[in-house]
């Protein structure tokens, strides 16, 4: 295959196909200018129909995190104190000789022994050669802990599983056409944009738009209303939502018959709900709520498609899973199924046939059992001695596509664990991140624009392929090459050990997807049905929209969703009285883009949105440094008094990495290692604090 295959090609340059690798619904085609082997602009693809030839603020500026000054270029070794950031230029032969060395001493300790090795990584990109192919093979190989990839999505994920069967919904242009559109947590202009784009078509058609979000976000001044209920309440308000349905009889009883199991224990449920009960748990105005059920069941009558974009922010609190299980059940109440533009949708992903097994090679574990850990915990799974319970303590980490001192909860004790001086470290790094600076390792991965890729989607229903535009710059290496070589120097003889990144992209789907045609597009559509559950045909063990989940009720849990309360309950008389979430700034992507100098310009500084009551009463203007803090440690930023922020509620705005903040810590150090009900999510916005002029 040749890489820089192009569509164009004249005296301004090359363009070469592409894809975004990051953490977004949508999952964008690319194109990238290349002239004299530098590329010199990325722009959106516009032959491809979500793309629409637009990228974010954040993407359109890859270059210059590609060409960044400080981007990594050689290996490194450590030789200050962790945490200090000094290291030394080496080989790679030496880095990757030692680094297997001491791999190999744990390893060779006896039969379970490799599981005191831990990998670390997420969705620094989401591709799925560059994220868990090579990685996973060599891990599985090892007998390293098994890592369970929970800090974004699993609650919502098991919640949508338990009650549509799958991660699944309805196709995302078909927003277009809906003449109502519930935006359920989710800011949709900074993280979704090209979904907002159907929505905007909705509205110049006279669509309704309504934005269920405790922050008033950029997405919430453009909707035509905004509800804006306390955090980790969300369940309430669709329980409330049901009550008012089922009182006014605003339900399609022939699809309730026909296509949902659990109806009547639902509705038995959901009576108790009444919108005086459920606005006292939201801090919202019952009114508020009975409109809202107004609009979505007027629906029933008009013929009207209702549909609901769900994002993962409302589920990152303790009854997360349940209340995605809740707000997935509403199309079925009115019968949103019937029409392609009615429904809901989280995910997508689902669609997608990845062969993770030829990709990953889980037959490479030859009969090992190891350990899975919750990525979610890694503070406490980092402090943690062996035990019989628990095994080996952790000596080894190896972390890539990821950078937990900035993510990970409860960041305390995540900085605590990575400061072990047993605790041998690698990390796989474009910069020289948090994480990095506690590493004995640091090896320099490539970027999007110098590697080959396949990725799927969680916003719709398009494959993408991704060509290296340039030459990876200095010594960076892909991910898959990386641990080919390590593989190598582990001895690991495997033929599959061999297969380069070409035959992993075209391994990916399989005969499922027409390679020829992602080689010669850059992406292509899944078959996938208009309207998909008109009829039924959940991919549920039923068949049908499960009210009542028989696979929870055979785990001990409630088979019904119900509302279930924060760890950390909102009361202003408690020693912490505000709730505090932790959405990302509108320009950075988790920590990704937070030291592009551009970026960082529109950004500013870290900042604390707080009411203007809450200010008021705490003599804090805006510009104040202040201490934000509970008992698991405090964070310094300036105060930012705006409406953004509703009474009782602040938001500090991430995540900047720790190094960028005033004392060298952001809000991750203030959220906890509790999770959620369903899936072992974390529970970022379920987190009480104090916040005093500092």
């Amino acid at each position: 295959m040749n890489p820089r295959s192009s569509l164009s090609s004249d005296a301004t340059g090359t363009q070469v196909l592409g894809a975004c690798p990051h953490d977004c619904p949508d999952t964008c085609s690319m194109l990238t200018t290349v002239t004299n082997g530098v590329a010199i602009k990325v722009q959106g693809n516009p032959a491809h129909p979500h793309t629409d030839g637009a990228l974010c603020t954040k993407v359109s500026r890859y270059t210059e995190r590609t060409y960044h000054p400080d981007r990594l270029l050689h290996p490194l070794k450590r030789v200050g104190a962790k945490g200090a950031g000094q290291f030394e230029r080496v080989s790679w032969g030496a880095a990757l000789q030692d680094i297997a060395a001491r791999l190999q001493a744990i390893a060779s300790r006896g039969a379970d022994a490799a599981q005191a090795i831990l990998p670390y990584s997420y969705a620094g990109t989401m591709g799925l050669v560059q994220g868990e192919s090579m990685s996973a093979r060599f891990l599985h190989k090892l007998g390293a802990s098994r890592l369970d990839r929970t800090i974004c999505s699993s609650a919502g994920g098991e919640g949508l599983t338990r009650t549509l069967g799958g991660k699944v919904g309805m196709r995302v242009e078909f927003f277009a056409e809906s003449r109502l559109i519930l935006i359920w947590g989710s800011n949709s202009i900074a993280s979704n944009l090209h979904f907002w784009r159907y929505a905007q078509i909705a509205k110049r058609n006279g669509a309704k738009l309504v934005c269920i979000d405790p922050r008033k976000s950029e997405t919430a001044d453009k909707c035509h209303e905004h509800i804006a209920l306390l955090p980790g309440t969300d369940g309430a308000l669709a329980l409330a939502l049901m009550h008012e349905l089922i009182a006014h009889d605003w339900l399609d009883h022939g699809y309730l018959a026909h296509y949902t199991l659990g109806w009547g224990l639902l509705r038995e449920r959901a009576l108790q709900w009444a919108p005086e009960r459920a606005a006292g748990v939201c801090g919202i105005a019952p009114e508020q709520i009975r409109a809202l059920a107004r609009d979505y069941g007027a629906c029933v009558a008009s013929g009207a498609p209702a549909a609901i974009r769900m994002n993962y922010g409302m589920q990152r609190v303790h009854g997360g899973g349940n209340a995605v299980r809740l707000i997935a059940c509403l199309p079925a109440l009115i019968g949103a199924w019937r029409h392609r533009a009615g429904g809901v949708l989280l995910s997508s992903s689902g669609a997608f046939p990845v062969q993770k097994a030829a990709l990953q090679r889980p037959d490479l574990l030859a009969g090992k059992t190891p350990r899975t850990l919750n990525m979610s915990t890694l503070g406490d799974e980092l402090l943690r001695p062996a035990s019989a319970a628990f095994g080996p303590a952790i000596e080894a980490l190896i972390v890539y596509n990821s950078n937990p001192a900035a993510i990970a909860p409860e960041s305390v004790k995540v900085v605590r664990g990575l400061t072990r001086d047993d605790l041998f470290t690698v990390v796989l790094e474009h910069f020289q991140t948090d994480t990095a600076d506690y590493a004995d390792y640091v090896l320099p991965a490539t970027t999007q624009l110098e590697h080959w890729d396949v990725h799927s989607s969680y916003g719709h229903t398009d494959a993408l392929l991704n060509r290296p535009a340039i030459e990876p710059l200095g010594e960076a290496k892909p991910n898959t090459q990386i641990f080919r070589e390590l593989a190598g120097h582990m001895g690991f003889t495997d033929a599959c050990f061999a297969d380069d990144d070409a035959a992993l992209c075209r391994m990916a789907y399989g005969d499922a997807v027409d390679f020829a045609e992602l080689l010669a597009k850059g992406f292509a559509t899944l078959p996938t049905p208009e309207a998909p559950f008109a009829e039924g045909k959940f991919p549920t063990p039923s068949g049908k929209c499960e009210f009542f989940s028989a696979r929870l009720a055979a785990q001990g849990l409630d088979g019904l969703p119900d509302h279930v309360a924060n760890h950390e309950a909102f009361n202003t008389s408690t020693q912490y009285p505000l709730a505090m979430i932790s959405p990302p700034a509108r320009n950075f992507l988790n920590s990704t883009f937070a030291n592009v100098p551009s970026l960082q310009e529109m950004e500013r500084e870290p900042v604390l949105e707080m009411h203007a009551t809450d200010a008021a009463a705490r003599a804090i203007r805006s510009g104040d440094i202040v201490r934000v803090f509970n008992a698991r440690g405090e964070y310094r930023c300036k105060a930012k008094v705006s409406s953004r922020a509703r009474p009782g509620v602040v938001n500090g705005l991430g995540v900047w990495w720790r190094k960028l903040g005033l004392s060298g810590t952001n809000v991750n150090q203030l959220t906890s290692q509790k999770l959620t009900d369903l899936g072992g999510g974390p529970t970022f916005y379920d987190c009480l604090v104090q916040v005093v002029a500092d």
